[in-house]
């Protein structure tokens, strides 16, 4: 299948189940984070989702807005079978647009992929890229996504090995 069949759209509700299929398949090897499915039909509007011609889900991710001016690229996940076409390529391309669209100066990502990323622009950091009056309110976040973000204990088991990655639009 060549990357031209593969439409990437906003997720639907329909679409949950494939992208807790594939958040399942690459949890297991700590690629990336569990969420629970209930989280993802909460989130569901974050996602976009690459399709073939008969709506069978091909990849996801997902962009969530963390501050005025900073948003994480997360749960970008490819099916085994459609690595290689580009498709998280351009799945990463519409989040970008996204969060372009949204007037977000800065995307943020935690990822093991950092050649991937870096191909977007994306550059390697230390530590969390806000200022400390803004981590002291994201502490008071539940998401489990801002908690690895800020790198607190009680998600680094889960993360270990990941590249803290920042891009500016």
């Amino acid at each position: 299948m060549s990357d031209v069949e593969a439409v990437v759209r906003k997720a639907k509700t329909r679409d949950a189940k494939g992208i807790r299929r594939l958040i399942d398949d690459y949890s297991g090897e700590r690629r990336l984070l569990s969420k629970d499915t209930v989280a993802i039909y909460e989130d569901i509007q974050e996602y976009r989702v690459a399709v073939d011609d008969d709506e069978n889900l091909l990849g996801c991710g997902a962009l969530h807005v963390l501050w005025e001016d900073l948003a994480e690229i997360r749960t970008v996940a490819v099916n085994r079978e459609s690595r290689g076409q580009r498709i998280g390529h351009r799945i990463v391309s519409a989040l970008i647009d996204d969060a372009r669209e949204l007037g977000v100066k800065r995307i943020f990502v935690l990822t093991f992929e950092t050649h991937f990323f870096g191909s977007f622009g994306f550059q390697e950091i230390d530590g969390a890229p806000v200022p400390q009056k803004v981590y002291e309110q994201l502490l008071r976040s539940y998401d489990v996504g801002v908690a690895e973000f800020l790198g607190l204990e009680r998600v680094k088991p889960n993360t270990l090995g990941n590249t803290r990655m920042l891009m500016h639009l």
